[in-house]
Formats: C-alpha cells, sequence, structure tokens
C-alpha cells in the first residue's frame, strides 16, 4: 500500500448564514478553492487529475445533480474528470478526504481533490429530511416498519440527542456556556493574529469578505438570558454551532504524482477510520471512534500535538474531553464551529485544512481530527506533517 500525501489544503471564509457569502451559487462556493487548489499545483492539463470528491448534505436545487462534477466544471477543470458527491451528515467533508486518500493508497488514484461545500443560506438545514412529504414521507424514519422495530418512533434529531448526552455526562448550563466563551476567545484571538490568512482564499463575488464572519465578543450576560433550543434543555444557540456558508478543497496526491508533477508533500495520512455508535444519542461516537483510531495507529493521545473536533455543540466536545482525558490546551486551539460556524458539507474539509497550517505554524507533528455525524457516526483522522 502506498502513502497518500497532503500537498495543499485551502479554504474560503466561513460566512454566516444570509451575510456576506449568502448570494454566492454553492457552485461558485466550491469551485473558489478548487481553482485554489489547480492554479497553485500549476499541474497545466487538468486531465491529468483522478477525480474530485466533495461532502454536501442536502442535495437540493443549487446543491443537487453531483455538485463535486459541477464545481470542477465550474472551476475549469477538464471534461474528462469525474466528481463524487459524498453525504455522511457533519461528516461529509471529512469522508471525501477518506475517500480520496484511500484511492492513493490503493494504487486506484494519483491525483485527488476533496473537500465539501453548503450553503445553508440557499438551503435551509436538513431541507431534504422533510422534502418528500408532498409524497407522505413526513421524516426518513415514519413509515419503516424496520426501523420501528428497532428503534421504535422516538424522535431522532441532534437536538434531542445532545440533550441526551448532557444528562448522561450531568454538565449544567453554565459548564457549556463557558465552554462556547472559550471558543469565541480563541477564535478571535486567531483572527486579530492573522493565523487563518494563509489558508483562506477570496471568493469571486465576494471579495470583501475576507475573513470569517461568526466569531463575536462575547456577552456573557445576554448568553445567560437566552432560551434552550429544547424546552428543559441546556444548550441554546450560543453554545451550538452557527449555520454557515463554506467550502474548503484538498489536494491528495501519491509518491509517483509527487515526483512526476514536483509537488511538496506537507502531511502524511498516517491513519484514517470510523465508527459508529447510539443513532439516538447521535452525537457520542467521536469518544468510541478516537479509541478505536489509536489502538489501530499505535499511538496516545499524549503523542497528538492537536486536535480538532467538530464544536457541533458544545457537550460533544466536553464529554470527548472528560472521556479521553485529552489536554484541553492542544484542543480547537483557534476556537471551533461554535465562534467559526458549521458549512455542515465543508466543515470536515474546513477543520483538516485549519489542523495541516496550525501543525504548520507551531511545529507539531501528528494532528488528529474527528466530528459527529447524523446517525451516530464519526470519522477520524490522524496526519503527520512533513
Amino acid at each position: 500500500m502506498t502513502e497518500a500525501y497532503i500537498v495543499d489544503a485551502v479554504r474560503t471564509p466561513v460566512g454566516r448564514r444570509g451575510k456576506g457569502l449568502a448570494h454566492v451559487h454553492p457552485l461558485d462556493l466550491a469551485a473558489a478553492p478548487i481553482r485554489a487548489i489547480i492554479e497553485r499545483a500549476g499541474i497545466e492539463d487538468t486531465g491529468l487529475y483522478d477525480e474530485v470528491i466533495l461532502g454536501c448534505i442536502d442535495q437540493v436545487g443549487p446543491q443537487a445533480m453531483d455538485i463535486a462534477r459541477s464545481a470542477w466544471l465550474a472551476a475549469g477543470g477538464s471534461e474528462s474528470v469525474p466528481g463524487t458527491t459524498v453525504e455522511r451528515q457533519c461528516g461529509s467533508g471529512q469522508q471525501a478526504i477518506h475517500y480520496a486518500a484511500q484511492a492513493v493508497m490503493s494504487g486506484t488514484s494519483d491525483l485527488v481533490i476533496a473537500g465539501g461545500v453548503q450553503s445553508m443560506s440557499a438551503v435551509p438545514l436538513s431541507y431534504s429530511n422533510q422534502a418528500a412529504r408532498e409524497f407522505g414521507f413526513e421524516d426518513p424514519f415514519t413509515g419503516s416498519v424496520s426501523w420501528a422495530e428497532r428503534y421504535g418512533d422516538q424522535e431522532i434529531s441532534q437536538f434531542r440527542g445532545v440533550e441526551m448526552m448532557v444528562e448522561q455526562w450531568g454538565f449544567t448550563r453554565d459548564q457549556l456556556e463557558d465552554f462556547a466563551v472559550t471558543s469565541q476567545q480563541r477564535a478571535l484571538a486567531a483572527r486579530a493574529a492573522g493565523l487563518f490568512e494563509r489558508e483562506i482564499i477570496p471568493v469571486p463575488g465576494a471579495e470583501s469578505v475576507t475573513q470569517d464572519e461568526g466569531p463575536r465578543e462575547p456577552d456573557l450576560e445576554k448568553i445567560r438570558s437566552l432560551d434552550p433550543i429544547l424546552p428543559g434543555g441546556a444548550h441554546t444557540a450560543a453554545s451550538a454551532s452557527q449555520m454557515s456558508d463554506g467550502a474548503a478543497a484538498l489536494l491528495i496526491a501519491s509518491p509517483a504524482a509527487v515526483d512526476r508533477f514536483n509537488l511538496t508533500p506537507r502531511a502524511r495520512i498516517h491513519h484514517l477510520s470510523a465508527r459508529g455508535a447510539d443513532p439516538v444519542m447521535m452525537l457520542s461516537a467521536p469518544i468510541p471512534a478516537t479509541k478505536y483510531a489509536l489502538e489501530k495507529s499505535g499511538l496516545t493521545l499524549e503523542e497528538i500535538d492537536l486536535v480538532e473536533i467538530n464544536e457541533a455543540f458544545a457537550a460533544v466536545v466536553l464529554a470527548w474531553l472528560q472521556e479521553t482525558g485529552a489536554d484541553p490546551e492542544k484542543v480547537n486551539v483557534n476556537g471551533g464551529a461554535i465562534a467559526l460556524g458549521h458549512p455542515i458539507g465543508a466543515t470536515g474539509a474546513r477543520l483538516m485544512t485549519s489542523l495541516l497550517h496550525e501543525l504548520e505554524r507551531t511545529g507539531g507533528r501528528y494532528g488528529l481530527q474527528t466530528m459527529c455525524e447524523g446517525g451516530g457516526q464519526a470519522n477520524v483522522t490522524i496526519i503527520e506533517r512533513l
């Protein structure tokens, strides 16, 4: 089995829903980092790429018809190169990277662009879950005899799932909101120090948006006054990820492609895996998935220099920290989705892009990325900076 290298990684700014990137068509949003990757790689014949793989959920309207293929063409890529769009809920962008790396490791591909895109301004969150109501399907589960035999008719939602986590781990609302404040403070400090500038590329038609729109100075009094998302729940909008627009892309290459095209690899995919857990609680899977990844890779958390775990909700990260014993000072050091936003299909690639750049800035060796996903799943990727 050959190695899979990360040669480059870029992303758009993450825009708040309805704000600076809201008018950008999802195709143009995805095409921006793809075009940047093409230009930076300097491979003039784009027909030499093997495939483009993008994560995206709610694949309807402007995000339908295999947006990976369409975005590649919109970016000026060769018509001979195919595209595949991946949907693994919040982990779609990370799974796109996994598929690209696996294609390279297996020897079936040499040069793959992987990433993700989501415009939550264009297509509301979970729209696809209700898109078939006119045909008699209330949601993805109701009406399935087999599903009901196993899980009954209980509510399946991320909001219920995370409140189940709050109850199981005994978190208070104050703990969740204190974590959210830290995320905002870290993101503000990183943005002010220009730490994201190397990874962010401009979006044509939205050149005025040069930085992430999500971070804001936390007002603890206002945070404490917000209503919970669910009646009686502990999470509010302040301790949950922001709905956002954005895209990211990475170039994954084999050693043969590195040599042939005179590329400089920046990191090596050291490990990739995914595991599942309770689909009703839904968001706890990063805990067993991390344990599995460390066992398979032979690494310990002490050897991991930086961790990016998606801040879908504060309780997800707090439970992971408690169960793994990880050092909080290594985790989401520049803030997470609570502050930076969560363009769902793109977030896995955004996290990997930021993880790579921060490893390079700090001189760290190993970085671990994980994120909770609908269906009670979690991806884990470990990269080694070169």
